[in-house]
């Protein structure tokens, strides 16, 4: 039961780097004006989309890491890989709280450190 919750844990983190992949590099002038509404001044969106894009290409590296986690035959090293891709996460997450907004923890860090206990768990648990 532990392992399934913190497959799904992970899972759910990679999809939502897949998703940040997706708006930061191919939606930002729509998606990500959206979602970063009173963030960031509209005129700037424009402007920015290269820098976007590269965080977005940093974001698509952190969810193929855990997909990779999946593909890993030895169970050691399969969490080793997904501990280390989810604390990359978790310290993403908690700097864009301290530096961006404190909404980052919750819809980055949080997930993450969630999947991170689980994922001890079932290792020592």
């Amino acid at each position: 039961m532990i392992a399934t919750i913190a497959i799904l844990c992970t899972a759910l983190v990679a999809l939502e780097h897949i998703y940040i992949l997706w708006m930061e590099m191919f939606a930002w002038e729509s998606k990500g004006r959206a979602t970063f509404k009173g963030s960031l001044p509209d005129h700037l969106f424009t402007p920015t989309k290269g820098l976007a894009a590269n965080q977005g290409l940093y974001n698509g590296f952190l969810a193929a890491g855990l997909i990779w986690s999946f593909l890993i035959q030895d169970p050691l090293w399969s969490s080793n890989v997904r501990l280390f891709f989810l604390g990359c996460v978790a310290t993403a997450g908690v700097y864009g709280a301290i530096t961006a907004s404190p909404k980052i923890f919750f819809v980055q860090a949080l997930p993450a450190l969630i999947a991170i206990l689980f994922v001890l768990l079932e290792r020592f648990g």
